[in-house]
């Protein structure tokens, strides 16, 4: 390259920036000649850590993965053009048991620390510039330098190339939230709309109160420690001992039970399942070679049997391998029939009913995403010794090798979940249904739940929670207890914002989107899948615009991944930089020709 100095704008230096940082440095090798390069960061809050894990919150917050399953480092399972670079995974950097669940603040430190070398990584001639504003807008034509313009300064940055990595997104009310929102105006009631649970304004919530609470997810974990120990309770062994200055929550969802506990043991002998099996690369270049392309309508009828089947074979290949006492007939003969049997046919489920004897070993994947279906308690004292009784059977399993086929079911959602970054939109209820199943929280975050359930802090609504704002209060009611109906005078959405352009808050976003950036059926910034460059409602790819991250249909499991997993957005961030410093090596060659 030339020495005449280029300029890269980074919108987001959260893990997500962070990790196109390293990739940058990773990259940048002889071959690139000299680089000259301004690199803007635009970020309110600190590199590396960003919002999510910045370290101004809450110690008591921790993250729902084992020290030993967090890292921000490629190794040699992941399939990438650049260079393989080695870092130690968060329990090696921080000396402590792998088997921690670290709290937010020293995962902050961690990513500040990886910020930190992929800066002193750089060749010399790359200089890192922190901006801590919001970007507002980014203009200039296809050709040209862009302008990213920042608020409260009134000039842009100019920039031969963007990158927005924003991460997770506020977002403007939806119609439902608007319309319980200016109820409890009205009414002098509390509604708390989706937000980060670590921002929202929880002193609006009396103790004693009662609350109800929509969701049952990790934002939902994340409120019942600020609102329990955050305010002064303690926990002595299987006992809480309140404070008196605790709400009491009444906690419900679609399926009306917690996410599934982290898994208690590792891998400790045998083969591993061969991922993929039934949906590879082959079976993912079908599905957008299909005529008039792949959409999330298609999902139901063409993605999910075959990641039913991928998902049975790595359950069978541990239960066969590992436990063929529970089984009838040699795994060689098994799997030959299931590879044989159409997804989701009679045929694999004959023979899954003929080779595995007890119904408990069989894989059900419908089950599993509705627990309470069909499940009726007669009061509402019944229905909470019923998900206490829930809460303690999944502990009891998720902690016990005999149900080793668990960490098999997993290990194939973290392969199918790889493979399905390349599909683009899928639509939201995969994304859901892979968080129930795989990020669930910490079992000691669900004895904590059991143990306020006991004190009467916490209470269960059920599955198909329904609520309502009538007479003056919010009212929730679920199909796991007719005729009960609780009221209360505050309302807490304990879910994450849904990010979509249309209703993000993020003003950049929002105004690419009304200048033609196109937008998925799920309202995800759509991207192109090689490289993460921005996709346009005219079908052109912007030149000099990428993005990655939650708001795109690009979007992988999270910034960082376990060890050892092939991350998609490891392989996402490398092919990004990597286009990125074509780009501006050609833009380079360019200005020295002229």
């Amino acid at each position: 390259m030339s020495t005449v100095r280029q300029s890269l704008v980074i919108v987001g230096a959260g893990p997500r920036g962070t990790g196109i940082l390293e990739r940058l440095a990773a990259n940048t090798s002889d071959d690139y000649g000299e680089l000259a390069l301004d690199v803007h960061l635009v970020d309110p809050y600190p590199p590396g850590g960003g919002r999510i894990w910045r370290r101004e919150q809450s110690p008591l917050l921790w993250m729902n993965s084992q020290a030993q399953d967090v890292t921000m480092f490629t190794d040699d399972t992941v399939e990438l053009a650049g260079p393989v670079v080695p870092g130690p995974v968060l329990h090696e950097w921080a000396g402590i048991d792998g088997r921690t669940f670290a709290d937010r603040r020293r995962q902050g430190g961690y990513l500040r620390w990886v910020y930190e070398r992929a800066v002193a990584a750089l060749p010399d001639g790359v200089t890192v510039h922190h901006h801590p504003r919001r970007a507002l807008r980014v203009s200039g034509s296809r050709h040209g330098r862009q302008q990213v313009w920042l608020e409260g300064v009134t000039r842009p940055l100019s920039a031969d190339a963007v990158v927005l990595a924003q991460g997770h997104l506020d977002a403007e009310l939806d119609d439902e939230q608007m319309e319980l929102s200016e109820y409890a105006a009205r009414h002098g009631l509390v509604h708390l709309p989706p937000d980060f649970t670590a921002d929202s304004d929880l002193g609006a919530l009396a103790p004693g109160q009662d609350v109800l609470v929509r969701g049952f997810g990790l934002a939902f974990v994340d409120l019942m420690v600020l609102l329990t120990e955050g305010r002064g309770g303690r926990f002595e062994g299987d006992t809480y001992v309140p404070s008196g200055r605790e709400p009491v929550l009444h906690v419900g969802s679609r399926r009306g039970v917690p996410y599934h506990s982290k898994l208690g043991y590792d891998w400790d002998a045998g083969e591993r399942p061969p991922l993929p099996r039934f949906l590879g690369p082959a079976q993912i270049d079908e599905l957008l070679a299909k005529e008039g392309g792949f959409g999330p309508d298609d999902f139901r009828c063409e993605v999910w049997p075959l990641i039913d089947k991928e998902l049975g074979f790595a359950h069978y290949h541990r239960l066969f391998t590992a436990h063929p006492e529970r089984t009838s007939v040699a795994w060689d003969v098994f799997e030959e029939k299931y590879a044989a049997a159409a997804p989701l046919s009679a045929e694999q489920q004959a023979l899954v009913a003929a080779s595995v004897p007890d119904p408990a070993d069989r894989l059900d994947l419908a089950a599993l995403d509705r627990p309470l279906d069909g499940v009726r308690h007669a009061s509402y004292e019944e229905l909470q010794a019923g998900l206490r009784g829930h809460i303690t059977d999944d502990l009891e399993r998720r902690h016990d090798p005999a149900h080793s086929p668990d960490l098999a079911v997993f290990l194939g959602l973290l392969s199918v979940y790889g493979q399905l970054v390349r599909l683009g939109d899928v639509g939201p209820w995969w994304h859901g249904f892979f968080s129930y199943l795989a990020s669930g929280p910490p079992g000691p975050r669900l004895r904590q739940l059991l143990a306020l359930s006991r004190a009467g802090v916490v209470k269960f609504v059920g599955a198909d929670m329904r609520v309502e704002a009538r007479d003056g209060v919010f009212r929730a009611t679920s199909a796991s207890a007719p005729g009960v109906r609780i009221e209360a005078r505050a309302l807490v959405e304990a879910r994450l914002p849904q990010p979509t352009l249309a209703r993000t808050r993020d003003r950049l976003l929002r105004t690419l989107h009304e200048e033609g950036a196109r937008s998925t059926d799920a309202g995800l910034l759509a991207v192109d899948p090689s490289d993460g460059r921005v996709l346009y409602r005219d079908g052109s790819a912007h030149p000099r615009r990428f993005a990655l991250g939650p708001h795109t249909d690009a979007r992988g499991a999270g910034a960082f991944t376990r060890p050892r997993t092939n991350g998609p957005s490891f392989r996402q961030n490398d092919a990004t930089a990597r286009a990125v410093l074509a780009l501006l090596r050609d833009l380079s060659c360019r200005t020295t020709a002229a």
